[in-house]
């Protein structure tokens, strides 16, 4: 052990425990190592980061010890509520604590999310991590840790997990929607399913087998792994199926479900013709979009988008440096922060950044991109107006009016919904019967306003003539 190794401060009494039914203290955590993240649920970086911890405490079972602590980068997720909403996606069963006034960040000098801070069995830290690299590198530290381990009695104060999570409803957590003629598509996404309903809710066919998987095939017995973003073209929707970090398409006469490209794991993909589609390595797509023989891709992971040839498969890449950041600029000049969103119209594409808080426009030619709405990934708030003056916060969704220039967006962080006129128009928040809850999907068709509610389980139909706000009773 290094002798300058640091004892790890202890759990501060602000943290609230989402899961736990008693407080966590350090000293329950000794004898085995121990990873603490520092992450906030919103982040697509974040979210591989705890997959991976998932995955590693199942593989190094009674020698490891996984806490995360949830650090909230938005206003709106000071709530500890939302929080939990957003973390129950995941069904992670470690201890899971939420620090609404960044008192444990300052205390472990943290910098930047996500970060591992290693603990050893006696409590020291010894390691940390920033990002989310390579699982092999954090697995090998973990490893080494792991090897200096004692054998000790079992520990006399257990951890008390808290069970509880979302009610069992016809839907759990819906995303992305396509309206087309009669027709409703939703990704169900942690029922991991798309649904084909009619427009009073009434479920028609099934396509996945609702449970997590990645399989394709007849649509009874193909999986997808919480689809998000989808998009129609033809007689056939196609499906940003995140959990896979794979582009799935379903062919609607048939049901059949296979696979455009995604490996199954995270990566960069090469650009160029696609031989094989499993080969093909995307990084958390959210959201595709459609105009003509192309086909958009918004990958959250690496904050990049990305554009696909139907007509002879090839992926190319359209903007994006990969950085974090809102930056303007061409191709791999222009930086997105967390692109989760896309709307297509001819030769216009429209993205929605859920981090920078910014509406941006990228020509689909060229990849030039310019910012509509936003500034930068800490400036964000609750303000119509002039563009230069609008602030949104975390927007999870858009779509596009047909019927007239105007953007429709599901701002998330202000559990609001906003439009903004196209053509150098303002930006303006709907006047609603009710709030919304962290909705994460949009559509429009027939002058009528589609939103997946997503953190309230629900699906509803708005009339901008009328105001009206119904419940669309899918699955009930």
């Amino acid at each position: 052990m290094p002798m300058d190794a640091q004892v790890a401060p202890e759990f501060p009494d602000s943290i609230e425990w989402l899961n736990l039914s008693e407080p966590l203290r350090m000293a329950q955590l000794r004898g085995k190592v121990c990873a603490l993240a520092f992450v906030n649920a919103g982040s697509a970086w974040c979210q591989h980061r705890l997959a991976d911890l998932a995955r590693l405490r199942a593989r190094h079972g009674e020698r490891l010890n996984v806490v995360a602590v949830h650090v909230p980068r938005f206003d709106s997720e000071r709530d500890s509520r939302r929080i939990g909403k957003r973390l129950n996606r995941q069904r992670h069963d470690f201890p899971i604590g939420h620090d609404p006034d960044w008192t444990m960040w300052q205390h472990y000098g943290i910098e930047a999310w996500p970060t591992v801070v290693l603990i050893d069995g006696e409590g020291r830290i010894r390691e940390r991590i920033v990002g989310d690299g390579p699982i092999r590198e954090l697995d090998a530290r973990i490893s080494a840790l792991a090897d200096e381990l004692v054998p000790t009695v079992p520990n006399a104060d257990p951890i008390e997990m808290r069970r509880g999570g979302e009610p069992p409803l016809p839907l759990r957590f819906p995303t992305g929607l396509v309206v087309h003629g009669n027709t409703l598509y939703v990704a169900d996404s942690e029922h991991h399913r798309v649904l084909e309903c009619d427009q009073s809710g009434r479920v028609l066919r099934q396509f996945g087998s609702g449970g997590p998987g990645f399989i394709d095939g007849p649509m009874e017995l193909a999986a997808f792994n919480r689809p998000h973003g989808m998009c129609l073209w033809r007689d056939a929707l196609y499906v940003a199926d995140s959990g896979n970090h794979a582009v799935r398409r379903v062919e609607l006469r048939s049901g059949d479900i296979d696979t455009i490209c995604g490996a199954g794991r995270a990566g960069t993909p090469a650009e160029g013709p696609i031989h094989d589609p499993r080969a093909v390595a995307l990084d958390q797509p959210r959201a595709v979009a459609l105009s003509g023989a192309w086909l958009f891709i918004a990958t959250a992971g690496d904050n990049r988008v990305w554009k696909y040839d139907l007509g002879k498969p090839g992926l190319e890449l359209l903007a994006g440096s990969g950085r974090l950041a809102v930056t303007d600029g061409g191709g791999i000049g222009a930086a997105f922060a967390e692109p989760v969103a896309l709307a297509a119209v001819q030769q216009m594409l429209y993205v929605c950044d859920a981090a920078g808080s910014a509406i941006r426009s990228v020509n689909a030619r060229t990849g030039a991109v310019s910012t509509l709405v936003g500034v930068d990934q800490w400036q964000y708030g609750n303000a119509d107006g002039a563009r230069t003056e609008a602030r949104l916060q975390q927007p999870l969704a858009i779509a596009l009016d047909p019927d007239s220039p105007v953007l429709w967006i599901a701002d998330a962080g202000n559990d609001a919904l906003r439009s903004l006129r196209l053509g150098g128009g303002e930006l303006s928040t709907v006047e609603l019967p009710q709030r919304l809850h962290g909705s994460a999907g949009l559509a429009v068709a027939g002058g009528t306003v589609w939103i997946a509610d997503t953190d309230a389980h629900a699906v509803l139909r708005f009339d901008p003539r009328t105001g009206a706000l119904r419940h669309i009773p899918i699955g009930e």
